[in-house]
């Protein structure tokens, strides 16, 4: 991995009606990292990553993606990152192939056809291109929404809950398939999971966030012997419960 950060993050704060939900926090990501950012539900995951794709305006502090500033160099940053998320629709009365052709339309593809095939069949959706997207089951759109983060060939991908609507033979294809690109292109991977058994096998590194704080960050390994735990999932309640 190289040394030099592809995300730097300093000081972030966002405050909102008198409450920081993300509290001064300051954390670095390297190229070719999976680093999962962790905490229950209001910790300041979501807050933190809308914050790096320049969906919010911190209240402060300073965050720097491939060497740029967000969100001064914001179109600039976007071109080269990409994010995918279950709970992010796309348009239903559109086809699958007919959202792609968009989508890649704006991320100016190259060669879009031949790109949008591949990605289909890797994520085993070559059946289903002519289909309406309102029409896919839960599981299938987040798959499209994995092949519509991966178009523009992201040096960064920013991914949410990436298997939480997946049966359990889909979720470990698309992990495979994740770190297989991961591996093949030294693509950087943050994401967010409430699936502490996937992190902790994804990981090369955690980053716990609690009230809008960094409680814990490092290896997974290496945080778990910190809290005398056994497990994320066991340290994760008693985080949620205890503190």
């Amino acid at each position: 991995m190289e040394m030099d950060p592809v995300l730097r993050v300093t000081n972030l704060t966002k405050v909102f009606d008198g409450v920081r939900a993300v509290d001064g926090i300051s954390f670095e990501v390297s190229k070719g990292e999976i680093v999962g950012v962790l905490g229950p539900n209001g910790a300041g995951k979501t807050t933190t990553i809308a914050m790096i794709l320049g969906l919010l305006t911190p209240t402060a502090g300073t965050i720097q993606v491939l060497g740029m500033s967000m969100p001064r160099d914001r179109q600039r940053i976007l071109a080269r990152v990409n994010f995918s998320s279950p709970y992010v629709a796309m348009p239903y009365n559109l086809t699958v192939l007919e959202n792609l052709f968009v989508f890649a339309h704006l991320y100016e593809v190259d060669t879009p056809i031949q790109k949008i095939r591949e990605l289909l069949e890797l994520f085993n959706l070559s059946g289903l291109a002519h289909q309406l997207t309102g029409r896919l089951s839960s599981g299938e759109a987040t798959r499209l929404g994995l092949v519509k983060a991966l178009l523009n060939d992201p040096e960064i991908l920013f991914l949410d809950e990436p298997t939480a609507s997946l049966d359990p033979d889909a979720a470990e294809h698309v992990r495979e398939t994740l770190l297989h690109i991961q591996r093949e292109r030294g693509t950087t991977l943050v994401y967010t999971s409430h699936n502490m058994q996937e992190v902790e096998r994804l990981s090369h590194r955690i980053i716990f966030l609690h009230r809008g704080r960094i409680i814990a960050e490092g290896p997974p390994r290496e945080v778990l012997q910190r809290f005398r735990q056994e497990t994320l999932e066991q340290l994760f309640l008693e985080v949620a419960r205890t503190r």
